[in-house]
């Protein structure tokens, strides 16, 4: 019997995740513009990986009404926002959903002693929101992104991440 349980744990699981936030997150990175100081092939990569996580994190969290997923990928003021983001959904009982997420991040500024870098993204995706996990709104959206990050011990953070009417 508590094998049959197992397995229906871990079909739950899988299931949860492929009905979860879109992990399939599409970030196309341009740091060509980068100033004053360009950005180096294996810094671009670790950006784009982290940053890519960032919105699966966002995604999730969001999602699931847990805190969880924000840890690690953020830090300072744009971690205090999605914490309270969070917390109200979760007294409310809503819930969103990011679905079919598609960045296009440009590289504006990357500081002389590589401790910061902001980013410019126009973030295209499916914006739902449910109701004890009903469908209640759904809408597509372009939003434009203000981001900046800051490199950890062992990944890049997102600091601070401002929707803005354009750049």
């Amino acid at each position: 019997m508590s094998r049959i349980v197992t397995i229906f744990a871990l079909l739950l699981a899988s299931s949860l995740s492929s009905f979860g936030a879109d992990s399939a997150v599409r970030v196309q990175l341009d740091s060509t513009k980068a100033s004053p100081r360009s950005v180096e092939s294996l810094t671009e990569q670790v950006i784009l990986r982290d940053y890519r996580f960032a919105w699966t994190s966002i995604a999730q969290a969001l999602e699931f009404n847990t805190l969880d997923p924000l840890e690690g990928a953020f830090t300072g003021e744009s971690k205090q926002v999605l914490s309270q983001s969070v917390t109200s959904q979760q007294r409310t009982g809503l819930s969103q959903r990011y679905v079919d997420q598609n960045h296009k991040v440009q590289a504006v500024f990357y500081a002389p002693e590589g401790d910061v870098i902001e980013l410019h993204d126009t973030a295209e995706y499916q914006h739902q929101i449910l109701d004890s996990g009903k469908l209640i709104h759904e809408e597509h959206v372009v939003v434009h992104y203000i981001v900046l990050m800051t490199p950890a011990a062992d990944r890049w953070m997102v600091r601070h991440l401002q929707a803005v009417p354009q750049f």
